[in-house]
């Protein structure tokens, strides 16, 4: 009864005048006035391309990390943010049973909604809340990459607004959760994946995690980190 009745909150808010309506026509509005060319590209880009341009920021940046000081940890990052993405989505579940709001084009008309049949709840956006699930734990891992990543979340929030599918609050609620596991859960998982990583790094399949040129700490008897060895590769420089 709870989820019934704060569902019923959100739908009245969602189907009177307010800032959350007024947004939501004035984004897609866009698509109405857009050439259908354009429209097609962003149901594409909501729908699949954002994901995968972050299947592909993933690779650069692991690609890149390897070759740092301090890979192992950084790698256990990067595994950290599909995994927040993936545990963002399960808190998500419960959300969008418990709140039940209908899609925007159920209860408004006059909306261009550019992908057909979506059936499920609305409230909290799933693509939101994966995408900045991953461009924060991104983040913990690289700055660099994460801020493209951060960047590429908010662009997927305007796409899911724009093809009609979400309102604006689903979106910034979408945000809030992927940023919010993303976050608080990274200092346990860094704990636990970054000796993982440590010992992957340090057998057969160690260039996972280091390249051929990252410098790799010798590890004293005493179990602590002395200085670096530079390998003979790593000499020219």
């Amino acid at each position: 009864m709870a989820g019934l009745a704060v569902g019923h909150l959100v739908s009245e808010a969602g189907g009177g005048p307010g800032p959350d309506n007024s947004l939501l026509y004035d984004i897609n509005g866009i698509a109405k006035a857009a050439p259908n060319w354009l429209d097609r590209a962003m149901e594409f880009i909501g729908e699949y391309g954002i994901v995968l341009g972050f299947a592909v920021l993933m690779v650069c940046a692991w690609w890149s990390v390897r070759k740092r000081d301090d890979a192992p940890a950084v790698v256990a990052g990067l595994l950290w943010a599909p995994l927040a993405a993936g545990l963002a989505l399960l808190v998500n579940i419960p959300i969008r049973d418990f709140v039940k709001r209908p899609r925007p084009f159920v209860d408004h008309t006059g909306l261009d909604v550019l992908v057909k049949g979506k059936t499920d709840y609305s409230f909290v956006s799933d693509h939101a809340t994966l995408t900045m699930a991953l461009g924060v734990g991104l983040f913990v891992a690289n700055r660099k990459y994460g801020l493209i990543g951060i960047g590429l979340a908010f662009l997927e929030g305007f796409c899911r607004v724009y093809m009609g599918v979400h309102y604006p609050t689903d979106v910034i609620g979408g945000l809030a959760l992927g940023t919010a596991v993303a976050l608080l859960l990274a200092p346990l998982a860094m704990m636990l994946l970054t000796p993982l990583v440590r010992r992957v790094a340090g057998s057969r399949v160690g260039w996972l995690v280091r390249s051929g040129g990252a410098v790799a700490p010798v590890v004293a008897a005493a179990g602590r980190p002395e200085r670096p060895v530079h390998r003979d590769n790593d000499l020219a420089a």
